[in-house]
């Protein structure tokens, strides 16, 4: 409804009465200038007398939330969005994310790490839901550092006593995988090098789950397994045509990155797969190497168990005796006397097991590879002079001697003992 007399900034008559909240304002139509303003009840002691205050002094202006906070929150809910997330994962990771501002421990930190906040919000929340969601996911669309988000990541978990569970590995292939670009036509892949995804995701995770059973995935990061493992499968869908591309192509024509120990990974899942294919029967006359074996990965997976049983000791009675054939193949008496050397040389050769060592050569242990190639120790540094000179046997000063003083009680004695002296 328009109103008389003209606005004192613009000097429009161009006045309405507007209903804000309602509470009816008299407003500026042209530079939107309040003029006036009515009264509203609020929350605060007036209203328990009905008493009415201006909208400026009631509690929905005093309420609001900080620049920090809102700018956090719309993080949240857009990174939600961009991730697809259900409605109750944007509350779930909103409610940490304010939550976490109220916390000392957020208050003085950097802007950089209150931005990756947010991010680590969704990625807890994701991950108590049991949505497969990775870390370097996060990074990658908020441009931060692995290394900066996994320090806010763990403070967050610390602070807030959250329960985290990790993610599967058959949850991290398969969204691992999703990301690839291998699986839709495009000018940049041509068609032999495309793959169907259930296929992709199937041969991995045969692949991945023979790299865990083989000890090559516990203590290690997960992604680089996994890239090595579809590398792998990828080649044997179609080997023909796929045998001579290398790891570094691959990664850039699937459009991911190609994490720098995914090269070492697919040499030990390589030389796994050697070490299988020797026991396999109809495997047996071929000569086959790193690039060859790669063929041959289907029916490798497909007895997997027996396989990795017949290539590798997994029980401690093979190794055990093992160690007593090597043992008594040393040994100093001659065989004529009942040497130790003797008995089992007889029994070696009574054995069943031992004409099966001499054709397909000794099992070797299946262990971990830091067990099996233990890395160099750095040899320790030479004493310096001032060290090699101390003995243990040199006098302690009374000055020293007050530092490791604590109670009243030994201050006194130590007293009494040096008046006595």
């Amino acid at each position: 409804m328009a109103a008389r007399g003209r606005c004192p900034e613009c000097g429009s008559a161009a006045l309405v009465e507007d209903a804000l909240y309602a509470q009816q304002q008299l407003v500026c139509a042209s530079c939107g200038c309040v003029l006036a303003e009515g009264l509203l009840t609020t929350t605060y002691t007036e209203e328990e007398h009905l008493r009415e205050v201006a909208y400026s002094q009631s509690t929905g202006q005093k309420e609001q939330l900080s620049r920090c906070l809102q700018r956090g929150i719309r993080r949240v809910q857009d990174l939600c969005k961009v991730l697809q997330l259900p409605t109750a994962f944007e509350e779930t990771a909103v409610s940490y994310f304010q939550r976490a501002l109220q916390l000392p421990a957020f208050h003085l930190v950097s802007l950089e790490k209150k931005e990756l906040l947010g991010g680590c919000c969704v990625f807890i929340t994701c991950r108590q839901h049991n949505w497969p969601l990775t870390m370097g996911t996060v990074c990658s669309l908020l441009y931060a550092k692995q290394e900066l988000f996994a320090g806010v990541f763990l403070s967050l978990q610390r602070e807030l006593g959250l329960s985290v569970p990790t993610l599967s590995l058959a949850d991290l292939v398969k969204t691992h995988l999703s990301s690839f670009q291998l699986f839709q036509p495009s000018a940049n892949i041509p068609a032999p090098f495309l793959e169907d995804k259930d296929k992709l995701v199937a041969r991995t995770m045969g692949i991945v789950e023979l790299a865990s059973e083989a000890w090559l995935v516990t203590g290690r990061h997960p992604v680089p397994v996994v890239t090595a493992a579809a590398f792998l499968a990828w080649q044997s869908l179609q080997p023909r045509a796929r045998l001579s591309f290398p790891l570094a192509r691959f990664c850039r024509l699937a459009g991911v990155d190609l994490p720098p120990p995914a090269h070492l990974r697919l040499k030990e899942l390589l030389e796994i797969l050697l070490g299988m294919a020797s026991r396999l029967a109809w495997l047996r006359g071929l000569r086959l190497d790193k690039k060859t074996v790669v063929k041959h990965v289907g029916d490798l997976l497909q007895h997997r168990v027996f396989l990795l049983r017949k290539a590798f000791c997994h029980e401690e009675g093979e190794q055990q005796w093992d160690g007593a054939l090597d043992k008594g193949s040393t040994g100093q008496g001659s065989p004529g006397q009942g040497s130790p050397s003797c008995s089992l040389v007889a029994q070696k050769k009574d054995c069943p097991l031992a004409g099966k060592h001499q054709r397909e050569g000794p099992l070797r242990p299946l262990l971990p590879p830091c067990l099996i190639h233990p890395r160099k120790r750095l040899r320790p540094t030479a004493p310096s002079a001032s060290d090699s000179a101390l003995t243990g046997d040199e006098p302690i000063s009374d000055s020293e001697i007050e530092q490791y003083l604590r109670s009243p009680e030994e201050i006194r004695a130590f007293r009494k003992a040096k008046a006595w002296s």
